[in-house]
């Protein structure tokens, strides 16, 4: 999906415009995405190059792996991004876009660790790791 689309955290201390196409929304169930966030992931993403970010200083950037590292506001604790090291592309938090966003769902990833309180109904593919273009967890 092409055009401009805009976002922020909680309290507004981000903001950011992704200028660039954004990926569907992926769907990430593994045990770090329903720690941080409570439930899943549901991110986009969209290359490094056109994102802009109004308020970088509010965020934190925490390595939860050697190979990735998630970032939030440091102001209300809104999770925002997602960026494996290797990769050009940011992951964005679907919640976090204005509306309307206009983003659509993908697929699911790292179903095998979902949380045993859900169900995934929604007829989206399912991968039990990542889809075989989607590079996380160390691919």
């Amino acid at each position: 999906m092409s055009g401009v689309h805009t976002g922020s955290c909680l309290c507004g201390a981000v903001r950011f415009t992704a200028s660039g196409p954004l990926r569907g929304v992926v769907y990430c169930h593994c045990s770090q995405c329903r720690r941080q966030s409570g439930h899943y992931y549901a991110a986009t993403n969209v290359a490094q190059a056109d994102l802009s970010i109004e308020g970088a200083g509010n965020i934190t950037w925490f390595a939860a792996s050697d190979f990735a590292k998630r970032g939030f506001c440091a102001t209300c604790g809104s999770v925002l991004f997602w960026k494996h090291n290797e990769e050009a592309e940011v992951s964005v938090m679907a919640g976090a876009f204005d509306q309307p966003s206009g983003l659509k769902g993908e697929s699911h990833i790292f179903v095998v660790d979902k949380g045993d309180y859900y169900d995934i109904d929604d007829g989206l593919p399912q991968y039990e790791r990542s889809t075989p273009t989607l590079r996380v967890a160390g691919d």
